[in-house]
């Protein structure tokens, strides 16, 4: 009886079939939209984690002033640090695997007849461990050219693009400001940070030739320092707080003349507001499902009130309520069940296409697809179910006598 219940309905659904295709509309829509949003939402979160990621590995970063403020990100007037802050740091700290002192600057850099604006960044061979960035060819800084302020530098892959193109330039020269330098690195591509900067688009020299032939003062403009990988960084966050503390003479109610971010926590931050937006926007798209189950509603009842005198006849020779409300039970859960399987495939492709567009990676979440669909069969029992209640409590008299 269930098996015929179910011929029944979809010889309805197919009797009318471009009724039946513009009634599953909301549905298909409502789930592409759900399914593409959230997935798209998960793709931005992959890569907001893996671009901070990128930034280095248990990273802290240690600048003076309490912070940034205000659209611009003005910094508050502090004194700057010195290269003894990060050398105690490294000695006094326990938990800390690396420390590099930077100051970085704004320059044009010139080779022949090529010239690129990009960051001149002083530091020390610590950089590539706390920013975990690993070198495509020549070398890192020797102890000698670091102590003395040689003329060498490193190129990130973006400067290295502009001004030596595919060619090798270890071993040539490259001008910053009044400074010839000679090229014995480069840096691998690590894209674009996830503050949307081109972390590529840097020139490393030594911290102490910077100091003297770029900036020409000793300042330290801020420290980064990577914890051990079973370390705390709560705790290396704590120990280099109270130690600022001690060098830079801060009493115990004063307010603090630095900062202290962990990576971490930024990561969370940004993850988390990715997240809620996320979901955010994947309610908004829910909303269309809640349309899209009104529409099967209202055709549900224009169906009965056509079928009037077939429900009539069905009744008359001995069909059971229960069973006409199977029917346009039936009816209706397949259209929205079917809505729920065309919107996955618009879904997932929009995803799919959408992401690879936005140049994110494109996370499949099983989950949200499961229940995007089973919302969409619930959308079905619960707006297809008025309009069978009412078919099934039809009175067969009436229902012949209709016209």
């Amino acid at each position: 009886m269930i098996w015929e219940t179910i011929l029944l309905a979809q010889r309805e659904i197919r009797r009318n079939v471009l009724r039946s295709s513009l009634t599953i509309l909301g549905i298909v829509i409502g789930v592409a939209a759900v399914i593409t949003l959230v997935t798209m939402g998960d793709g931005a979160t992959a890569q907001v984690r893996e671009q901070i990621s990128s930034l280095g590995s248990n990273l802290l970063s240690i600048r003076p002033g309490q912070g940034f403020h205000g659209p611009g990100g003005a910094r508050d007037a502090a004194a700057n640090f010195d290269i003894k802050d990060a050398e105690a740091i490294g000695r006094d700290v326990s938990g800390v695997k690396a420390v590099a002192p930077m100051s970085s600057q704004m320059t044009q850099a010139i080779t022949g007849n090529r010239n690129w604006s990009t960051t001149v960044t002083g530091s020390t061979n610590g950089y590539f461990q706390v920013k975990d960035w690993p070198l495509v060819s020549g070398r890192q800084f020797t102890e000698s050219e670091q102590n003395a302020g040689k003329a060498v530098c490193v190129l990130g892959s973006t400067v290295k693009k502009e001004l030596f193109g595919s060619q090798d330039p270890v071993g040539n020269s490259i001008r910053l400001k009044t400074l010839s330098c000679q090229v014995v690195g480069v840096l691998a591509s690590k894209g674009q940070s996830g503050f949307g900067s081109d972390q590529d688009d840097v020139v490393l020299i030594p911290l102490r030739t910077f100091q003297r032939r770029i900036s020409g003062n000793s300042d330290v403009s801020y420290i980064y320092v990577s914890a051990r990988d079973s370390g705390s960084t709560e705790k290396v966050q704590a120990d280099i707080e109270r130690l600022m503390h001690e060098r830079r003479h801060i009493k115990e109610g004063e307010d603090d003349d630095f900062h202290v971010n962990d990576m971490q926590e930024i990561m969370s931050t940004l993850t988390g507001t990715t997240r809620i937006l996320t979901a955010l926007l994947g309610a908004v798209a829910a909303v269309s499902l809640l349309v899209g189950g009104i529409g099967i509603m209202n055709i549900m009842l224009v169906s009965v009130t056509e079928r009037t005198r077939e429900i009539g006849i069905r009744l008359a020779i001995g069909a059971r309520g229960s069973e006409v409300l199977m029917q346009f039970l039936i009816e209706a859960v397949v259209l929205s069940s079917f809505g729920g399987v065309v919107g996955i495939v618009i879904g997932l492709t929009g995803a799919a296409v959408g992401a690879s567009v936005m140049n994110m990676p494109f996370i499949l979440n099983s989950g949200i697809v499961l229940v995007a669909f089973l919302f969409s069969a619930a959308v079905g029992v619960i707006f297809g179910y008025f309009p069978a209640r009412q078919a099934a409590r039809l009175d067969p008299i009436e229902a012949l006598r209709y016209e």
